[in-house]
């Protein structure tokens, strides 16, 4: 029986680049096994053959007609929304039950936040990692959810204009729709928002996230531990995630309520955390934090569904 499962990963751009790296260095349950694009002259295949991992540059179709591609267990697909359902869709065919781990923002399958609902999940052949806003602030919304009731929450997104290649600009609308609804069904928002801003500064900010939460009334010492509990657990899969300065709240009561679009007239607390992503530039520079929480997560993701799958093998074989 073997110890890992073979991976492989479509899209040899900047975020499948530094997922391949992430996965040959800290992949527990699983190793590299392939590397597909579409550009012969990508600087991922380039370092995809230089440390020994099979390549193609005809994409999907590339990675069926190679002959290891029945080894293969688990697929990271890091190209865009569009491309990743035909790919899904070609995957499905020749094998039904591959585990797909999902960077796009189609959302094929459920949506999933290691830190908050990944358990949940381990059985999906699709998982979907939402956004790089979504990975970095959803967290904090379902950390305010666990201890009152979240009725709305904005997120801010600001990131490197740098960092943005061109899967990220041509997926800005699913960006903020997906985001949106990952603040809802994973956060437990009953109304989310999300915005992204593209930022041009000289030299490269590292990216930032500010989360407005609106709430009921709590002990705002039971948030506070709550979203600090979170922090450190998104910190033990993303080390330079942390909060950027302490968590503010304001109290809105029946003197001045808040009236939001889509949810109405309310009283309660409002949470405010500010929060910076750091990236730890194995391929990536370290402002493109917002990169790599997406690899980040997406190796704890396929670590897991990996472990899962390999524990079923070994009861099987048993």
């Amino acid at each position: 029986m073997n110890s890992k499962l073979k991976a492989a990963i479509i899209g040899s751009g900047n975020i499948g680049t530094d997922l391949m790296i992430k996965v040959m260095r800290n992949g527990k349950n699983m190793e590299m096994c392939a590397m597909v694009g579409i550009d012969p002259d990508s600087d991922g295949l380039a370092r995809a053959k230089r440390l020994g991992v099979a390549t193609t540059a005809e994409g999907i179709e590339g990675l069926l007609k190679m002959p290891h591609f029945n080894d293969i267990d688990i697929v990271f697909d890091a190209t865009s929304a569009r491309a990743h359902i035909a790919n899904d869709k070609r995957l499905r065919e020749a094998k039904p039950d591959i585990k797909v781990v999902d960077l796009t923002p189609a959302a094929i399958g459920p949506y999933c936040v290691p830190v908050v609902n990944l358990e949940e999940h381990l059985d999906a052949n699709n998982v979907n990692m939402v956004t790089c806003g979504g990975q970095a602030t959803i967290p904090m919304v379902a950390a305010v959810a666990s201890v009152a009731k979240v009725h709305y929450a904005e997120i801010i997104a600001s990131i490197a204009s740098k960092s943005a290649g061109p899967g990220t600009r041509a997926n800005i609308d699913e960006f903020t729709e997906t985001t949106a609804k990952g603040i809802e069904v994973i956060g437990g928002a009953k109304k989310g928002k999300a915005i992204i801003i593209l930022n041009p500064a000289e030299p490269p900010l590292l990216m930032r996230d500010t989360v407005y939460v609106l709430s009921d009334a709590v002990d705002t010492a039971k948030v506070e531990a709550a979203i600090d509990k979170m922090v450190s657990r998104v910190n033990g899969y993303v080390p330079g995630y942390q909060l950027k300065q302490r968590v503010q709240f304001e109290e809105f009561g029946a003197d001045k309520p808040l009236n939001i679009s889509g949810v109405g007239k309310m009283t309660g607390l409002k949470t405010s955390v500010f929060l910076q992503v750091e990236g730890e530039a194995h391929y990536l520079p370290a402002y493109a934090g917002n990169l790599d929480i997406m690899t980040s997560a997406a190796l704890a993701t396929g670590d897991k569904l990996a472990e899962r799958v390999l524990a079923a093998a070994a009861v099987e074989a048993a």
